[in-house]
């Protein structure tokens, strides 16, 4: 015979224990206890009327803890700025650069062979000049055809380029440049590096091939010369070549042609043509192309009519109409003197002067 708790038939066959081990493992503990979303109230609480037998319990917030989302931000703050500083490691970029030079200048004054001439029509001076069919500003600045390399997209070869067109137009063409109020809008283009000479140029120019201010820009003596016409005319071209993986470099010849006249003088009072001729040489690392600046590695300004003997390195002051050159020839050659630039002079040949 069976138990007290056994079916008649006995103990059904393959489940030992019968009926009760059947859900022995189902394990309703606290935490099962805990997550259902119905709750049996107290029998104190039953005794009020009309209360059901049971109350629905607020949901659980199921999710992440507070300490594990701290720890997820924490994690991804981390990963940010391991990333950032990968970008922007500045002894990455500076490791890998090449060393940058410092630009080596040459100003060359041209002395004129007789009076300077000059008229009162501007329009009447540059059409008798070789001047005549020049361009007006950066118009005179045309941008070559710009092809890829064999490590320079066509865009990086157009950022070169454009780059160095904005450093001619800046130096050669920006009014508050040409008359010596500013040299900010030239400066913001020179590649870090460079700095420290052009600051040195400004504050304690010297005729030693590296610190003439002449050299990175134009400028006149305001105290004698002023600008009569602000069209400028401007002929010139542009070239831009790979020389390694690394760097691109542009060179860029132009002649720019000023009309000028004495400092106060009224409208009436005769002009003459002043030309300047630069050959510069620009270079540029990815660095340089990331940020739109350059070196300025040589440049070549021939420039006149010129005194020889007037300082030209600090600032150019233009023989003006019916001035003749002063005598004597340009500053002296000092050949025992370590790191002295030669001091050149040249004439300013008649064919270059307007034609009455």
């Amino acid at each position: 015979m069976g138990g007290p708790g056994d079916p008649p038939e006995g103990t059904p066959e393959g489940a030992p224990g019968g009926g009760e081990d059947e859900y022995r493992s189902v394990v309703f503990d606290e935490s099962f206890v805990r997550a259902a979303r119905l709750q049996e109230y107290s029998a104190l609480e039953r005794m009020a009327d009309h209360t059901p037998a049971v109350r629905r319990r607020p949901p659980l917030h199921r999710g992440l803890s507070r300490q594990a989302l701290i720890l997820v931000l924490l994690i991804a703050v981390a990963f940010g700025t391991a990333i950032y500083m990968g970008v922007r490691n500045p002894y990455q970029s500076s490791a890998t650069r090449r060393a940058v030079e410092p630009l080596r200048m040459t100003v060359v004054p041209l002395a004129p062979q007789g009076a300077v001439p000059g008229t009162a029509d501007v329009a009447s001076l540059f059409a008798h000049s070789p001047a005549a069919e020049f361009r007006v500003g950066a118009e005179g600045i045309p941008l070559p055809a710009a092809r890829r390399t064999g490590h320079f997209s066509d865009s990086q070869v157009v950022t070169a380029l454009t780059t160095a067109k904005e450093y001619l137009v800046r130096s050669s063409l920006y009014p508050e440049v040409l008359t010596g109020q500013e040299v900010q809008p030239v400066r913001g283009l020179i590649d870090p590096e460079q700095l420290d000479q052009f600051d040195q140029s400004f504050s304690r120019p010297a005729a030693d091939g590296r610190h003439a201010p002449t050299g990175w820009l134009v400028r006149f003596d305001p105290a004698r010369t002023e600008l009569a016409d602000r069209r400028i005319r401007v002929q010139g071209t542009m070239t831009a070549a790979e020389t390694d993986s690394a760097t691109l470099e542009v060179t860029a010849v132009h002649t720019f042609v000023y009309a000028v006249r004495a400092a106060g003088a009224d409208a009436k009072a005769a002009v003459s043509l002043f030309t300047v001729r630069r050959e510069l040489l620009f270079r540029f690392d990815r660095e340089d192309l990331r940020t739109r600046q350059t070196q300025v590695v040589s440049a070549v300004v021939e420039a006149g009519p010129l005194s020889c003997a007037e300082d030209s390195v600090s600032r150019l002051r233009p023989l003006l109409a019916g001035q003749t050159p002063q005598g004597g020839g340009p500053a002296g050659t000092d050949p025992y003197a370590s790191g002295s630039a030669v001091g050149l002079c040249g004439v300013l040949a008649s064919g270059a002067e307007p034609k009455f």
